[in-house]
């Protein structure tokens, strides 16, 4: 039997090419290998302030992107986290177990305390890492995808799976974290010290931008000193994020594109990534307008069928090694 895999995209932004490069892309491969299950975790979404129907269709996007990057309803368990109850059950019984230090230390939670200035997070963003938990271990999850910034939480579901297999009996499978070493930290275009994220546009390339409008974020995109056209994240880290752009979506090892631009200059190399970063877009949104709000109704609700069966056995054997059956 294959190994089963669980990831899932928060709808609370827009969706970017970091998303697309660090996590979708690499679930085309993963999918043929893995049983996977690819969640929109919208509860997770909420744990700040989202207007309704930004939320709403931010989450019909997402699913948009699932498929058209190529991930199959066929082979994977598509689904959204509010149509599974479990999610939230199982979160709560974790939380029983969980210590509110172990939840402080969580460096998502450090970082919003040192930047919010006037009110207090809401307790939903303290127990964040403990439904997370409960999203990977509802399934008894194998592996996990995750981005650098993501191990702290997974390493956080392994401890609390022991700690309910050891007190109460062995229920959870522990996983593993599987770390994608290219191109799962894309960053800012403008600033190549920081993450891409949606806060700072201009050095985000969002999967919605016009092909014209990412065309001239690429050619504007900061370069280092010098010219060379080396892969070097230490002493190069702008031109090494490009190339980690290029060599994903135009399928290129690293080494080839450095052979490739050999002797080229670093206006050479970003027009013509420029050009592929316009294509692909094209053709992405091209894919994903031809997917109908039916057609993503239908696929969540066969996806959730799916995943709640799997939940409830699951649950069944939580509860009976609690004495709550």
């Amino acid at each position: 039997m294959k190994q089963t895999l669980f990831s899932g995209i928060k709808p609370s932004g827009d969706l970017q090419l970091g998303n697309y490069i660090g996590a979708i892309s690499q679930w085309l491969q993963l999918q043929r290998d893995y049983r996977c299950f690819f969640c929109l975790v919208d509860y997770h979404a909420i744990t700040v302030y989202q207007k309704p129907e930004e939320l709403k269709k931010r989450s019909f996007d997402i699913i948009r992107a699932y498929l058209a990057s190529g991930i199959d309803p066929k082979k994977s368990i598509i689904f959204r986290q509010s149509d599974v109850s479990e999610h939230t059950e199982l979160g709560w019984i974790l939380n029983t177990t969980t210590k509110v230090a172990e939840l402080e230390k969580m460096t998502q939670y450090k970082d919003y305390i040192r930047k919010q200035k006037k009110e207090g997070p809401g307790a939903g963003l303290l127990n964040y890492p403990t439904l997370m938990a409960a999203d990977i271990l509802l399934y008894q999850t194998d592996i996990v995808p995750v981005g650098e910034d993501q191990v702290q939480h997974i390493e956080l579901a392994r401890m609390l799976a022991r700690r309910f297999n050891t007190l109460y009996g062995d229920v959870f499978t522990i996983p593993k974290s599987m770390m994608k070493e290219e191109g799962a930290r894309i960053m800012q275009l403008n600033d190549p010290s920081e993450k891409m994220s949606k806060s700072n546009p201009a050095g985000c390339i969002f999967l919605s931008d016009t092909p014209s409008d990412a065309h001239k974020k690429i050619k504007r995109a900061v370069t280092d000193s010098g010219s060379e056209i080396k892969f070097d994240e230490e002493k190069k880290p702008a031109i090494s994020n490009l190339m980690t752009i290029y060599s994903v979506l135009g399928r290129i090892s690293i080494k080839e594109l450095e052979i490739r631009y050999e002797n080229k200059n670093y206006g050479e190399f970003k027009r013509d990534l420029a050009d592929l970063v316009a294509n692909f877009l094209e053709d992405f949104q091209e894919k994903a307008e031809a997917v109908s709000d039916r057609e993503i109704q239908r696929i969540l609700a066969d996806g959730a069928t799916v995943a709640k069966d799997i939940a409830a056995k699951t649950m069944k054997d939580v509860k009976q090694h609690l004495g709550l059956r």
